[in-house]
């Protein structure tokens, strides 16, 4: 059995603390080497306060994995493929498309993997979406992914400033999963966006989108939403209705729950990039992405009350 590659991870804060540290540790293709974070320490590694010092320290690292905000990761993945390291980019993978498409060009000239995630697609429910739906004709889709930003982002006030994506960053996971199960191209064709008084980034957004040219697609994405999330996809087809329900962890069709199978979404993740790197190759799917700058680009933009954590 090969030796586990060497891991940095980049950005220790709760995604990285929740989600990425316990995946890490069950992957057996990944050793954490090191840590880099202004804040944020992991015990038993070393621990440095930017990718610049983790590059001067010439400690042995294979590849890594950022999970900083989505403003200022370009530089730190550019610095890492330089540095002779794989890249694995917690979502959204920038916080632009220009950005991300400027890491694919220097992966593939470097000759290292550059993998921007979805985490959602993993949903144990999302894979047998994606293949029911197959060769079917989708009629209507109604969307509702509302939570509490002060629940899951605590704190957090980049999430709110320009370039963090406000809605969208919960959003952009029901985007990541639309995009996979839907058997057609998807459009946007109009969006409503609301922004706090004083904020750089959208509270609320409704999205009407077009499937094949055909199905009316429409999202409602609330960060107000208190109580219980709503993380919920329904889409009628010609024949019978499906569901997918907790963010893509639960899947029925016309009422009846189905099977599901998954390891998990951020094990998963780095199985898909413990496979990417021996063969050098990117996963790079920037349709969410697409989906989500065509909002800011085509919205209809408003004012509504300020917002406090």
């Amino acid at each position: 059995m090969s030796e586990p590659l060497k891991l940095a991870l980049v950005g220790i804060g709760k995604i990285a603390r929740d989600q990425h540290l316990p995946a890490i540790a069950a992957e057996a293709g990944f050793a954490l080497a090191a840590a880099v974070s202004r804040n944020g320490r992991v015990e038993g590694v070393p621990n440095f306060t930017d990718i610049a010092a983790l590059i001067e320290s010439r400690l042995p690292i294979d590849a890594v994995s950022i999970c900083t905000p989505p403003v200022g990761r370009h530089r730190i993945a550019a610095q890492a493929l330089s540095a002779g390291w794989h890249v694995m980019l917690e979502k959204p993978p920038g916080a632009t498309l220009a950005e991300v498409h400027a890491l694919e060009a220097q992966a593939q000239a470097t000759g290292r993997s550059l993998f921007a995630t979805w985490h959602s697609r993993h949903g144990a429910g999302v894979a047998g979406a994606a293949a029911w739906l197959l060769e079917k004709q989708i009629r209507r889709v109604d969307i509702a992914w509302r939570e509490d930003i002060r629940v899951w982002h605590p704190g957090q006030e980049w999430i709110l400033a320009a370039g963090g994506l406000g809605v969208f960053d919960p959003g952009i996971n029901m985007l990541s999963i639309l995009t996979a199960i839907l058997p057609g191209p998807l459009r946007l064709a109009g969006a409503r966006l609301a922004f706090p008084a004083g904020r750089g980034a959208p509270i609320t957004a409704m999205l009407e989108m077009i499937h094949d040219e055909v199905a009316h697609v429409t999202a409602d994405l609330d960060f107000r939403a208190t109580g219980t999330p709503r993380w919920d996809i329904v889409i009628e087809t010609d024949r019978g209705t499906l569901t997918l329900t907790e963010g893509g962890a639960r899947l029925w069709i016309d009422g009846v729950e189905q099977p599901g199978a998954a390891i998990g979404e951020y094990p998963a993740l780095y199985q898909r990039f413990a496979e990417l790197i021996p063969a050098a190759q990117s996963d790079c799917d920037l349709r969410p992405l697409t989906l989500v700058a065509d909002a800011f680009l085509l919205g209809e933009r408003t004012e509504t009350d300020t917002f406090v954590f």
